[in-house]
Formats: structure tokens, sequence, C-alpha cells
């Protein structure tokens, strides 16, 4: 079978997912998106994030999880329990899976109270025990007081942590969350992406969460399933997959600032010795052989001086300063070294150097920032 996702296609998976600290397998409930795994612990708290450009397929997979779509071929299986299977005609509906659903847009329930919202999937219990999961959510989610309030008389903050309290009011066995930010203004946004990990902690479900935005990315995720064009390009920890791209395709995906042609010219110790444009560098090989690859650097890893001096860092390339674009609070600053160097520096940071275009500087590289893809 293929692993493309062009027609709404979800996979099966396999019934273990392995930690990054042993070899031993663990009980998981698997997910497969094309044909690699989306293993999430069953016995631990776990977020992975599905990844990638708008209209690569992520709530696609996500709605098909949850069976608010039918693919048409294919089959979702949460570990030896099958969701749906387009040979056998099985398509289990969306209140058999036990999976808690939190849309772009909240879904909150306009005549209702927050109150009520919250308590909406929970009338098969006594009014007791309602109430009381109900203020307990309310407490956990910063919400208390505001039980009697209904959703137009609530920010958008305060509605996203709504809908999060009614999506985990049943205690589901996993949890689908579609962007659960992109709704915000930046200052709430900031505030919610540092909470939300809390929270999702405290509640101990399993969650699989769509974003395309790198910063909620790392400051939510454990592991990461790059998705482009409905195809998974890599998967694995968010560290691993942010410092070590394995394709240029990747690469831009994550943010990479230069992905730039270049040639290993020899490997020493685990240090290469690398070509870029008229520059050479050194390298840290990670395996990688001598011959055509990517060199791929980020802006942040890159440093600037303005008067000489050793600074203690293996690449120092003397440049001059192309262009300074302001970006928010930044600035980008991209220095032609042989080829072209990105960097970010503060405002007062360019203001201090007195930084304009045509002067001289020099930049600092490690080589262990230097992330190398071997070009097939």
């Amino acid at each position: 079978m293929s692993n493309g996702l062009g027609r709404n296609r979800v996979e099966p998976a396999t019934g273990h997912v392995y930690d990054a600290h042993s070899v031993r397998p663990r009980p998981a409930a698997g997910l497969l998106v094309g044909h690699v795994a989306v293993a999430l612990a069953a016995d631990s708290f776990n977020v992975t994030i599905l990844f990638g450009p708008s209209g690569c397929g992520k709530t696609t997979v996500l709605r098909c999880l949850a069976g608010l779509e039918r693919p048409e071929q294919g089959v979702i299986r949460y570990g030896r329990e099958v969701w749906f299977d387009a040979a056998r005609r099985l398509c289990l509906p969306p209140q058999r899976r036990d999976v808690g659903y939190l849309s772009q847009d909240y879904s909150l329930f306009p005549h209702l109270t927050v109150e009520e919202n919250v308590g909406y999937g929970l009338r098969r219990l006594s009014a007791v025990e309602r109430g009381g999961r109900v203020s307990e959510l309310l407490e956990l989610l910063g919400l208390t007081g505001l039980g009697q309030r209904y959703p137009r008389q609530l920010s958008g903050g305060q509605q996203q942590r709504a809908a999060l309290a009614r999506a985990v009011a049943r205690r589901p066995r996993l949890l689908l969350l579609d962007e659960p930010l992109s709704a915000l203004d930046a200052p709430t946004r900031e505030q919610l992406r540092r909470e939300l990990r809390r929270w999702l902690a405290a509640l101990e479900v399993p969650a699989l969460l769509v974003t395309h935005d790198r910063l909620d990315t790392q400051a939510l995720g454990d592991q990461v399933v790059i998705l482009d064009g409905g195809r998974v390009r890599q998967k694995g920890l968010v560290e691993e997959i942010f410092l070590r791209p394995a394709s240029p395709e990747v690469a831009r995906i994550v943010g990479v600032d230069a992905i730039l042609n270049a040639e290993i010219l020899s490997v020493v110790d685990g240090m290469a010795e690398v070509l870029i444009g008229t520059s050479r560098l050194q390298a840290a090989s990670a395996g990688v052989r001598p011959g055509k690859v990517y060199a791929c650097i980020r802006g942040e890893d890159v440093a600037l001086v303005t008067e000489p001096g050793d600074a203690g860092a293996r690449n120092r390339l003397p440049g001059k300063v192309m262009s300074l674009t302001h970006e928010g609070p930044l600035v980008r600053v991209l220095v032609d070294c042989g080829f072209v160097v990105p960097l970010f520096l503060s405002r007062q940071a360019c203001a201090a150097r007195e930084l304009r275009e045509g002067m001289s500087v020099t930049t600092l590289v490690k080589a262990s920032t230097i992330h190398l893809i071997a070009r097939e």
C-alpha cells in the first residue's frame, strides 16, 4: 500500500512504542498515518504533534481518527481495536471511539453556560458526580467563577479553556486537538502555550495535536510527525527532528533558515571539512561521507562580531552585510561570506553595532550547529 493521504488515507499501526531510553516495548495505542506509526504510550502522558504547512492533510487525519470523516480506503486501528476498515465496510461511530475532540473554532454551544457546555457529555452521571467533575475542570483550567457565563461573554482564551474542559470531561482515552491556539491573539497565544502543556499533563490523556506553528510544536510536543503534500516525511522526538531534519524538504518545513548546496572534502575524527560557495567550514559529520551534501544552518545559531578576536568558534567567516530586515522585535541580517549567512539580532544590538548594508563583519558558526544531509 502507498503512503499517500491524497485520498484521506489512514492505515493500521503497530501495537508498541519504544521508550527513548530503552529497547523494551511498552503497551501503546498505535495510530498509523501513511505507513508510519504514530505510537501513543497508553501508560503515560504523551503529546504527539502532526506538523506541516496548511493543506498538507493534518486536519483530515485528525477528523478521520475522530470518526468525523470516512476514508475511502485503508484501516484505522487503536491498539488492537479497529475503528475503520474499508475492505470490511466497518466504521465505528465517533461516540464509540471514546476520544475527545477540540476543533479550531471550539464549537461551544452558544445557548448553554460554561458549566452546561462542560457537563454536556456527562448526562449518565448523577447530578452530584456531574457537578463535581465540572467544578474540578473549571478550577484546573482557571475558569472558576465563570461557570454561569455564556460563550459570547468569554474572551478567546476563556473559550478555548472551556472547550478543552468539555473535550476531556468524559475522561477520553485519546484527545485530538486541531490548531488549539490558532484563533487567539499573539499575547494570549503566548500565555496559553505555556499553560496548555501543564493542563494536558495534569489531565494525563495521550494527545494528538495539529499545528503548523514551530513554537507550538517545541513547547507542547514530545514527538512529532512531519506531513507534507499528504505524505509522512519524518517522525521522531521533537528536538531530534528540528535539529536533524532528514531531508531538505523537512528542513524547510521546520524552519531552517539556510539550506545550502555543499561538498564534504574530507572527514577526520568525526569532523568534516565542508566547502560552501567559496568558503571552507568545519562541521560535525554525523556519519555523512565525503561528497555532495546539503548544509543546514539556523540563523539563531549564528553570532556576529564587528571586531577581530578569538571568540572560540571553529568557523569564523568574514563578510559584508547584504541586508537588514525588521521582523518584529528582531532584525534578520544577511551576510555574504562566500555564501549567504542568515542571523538574527535585537534592534538594540543592531543599533549598538551601528550595522548598515555593506559593512564588514565576521560571523561565528559552531561546527556542532551545522547539520549535513547527504544529497542523493
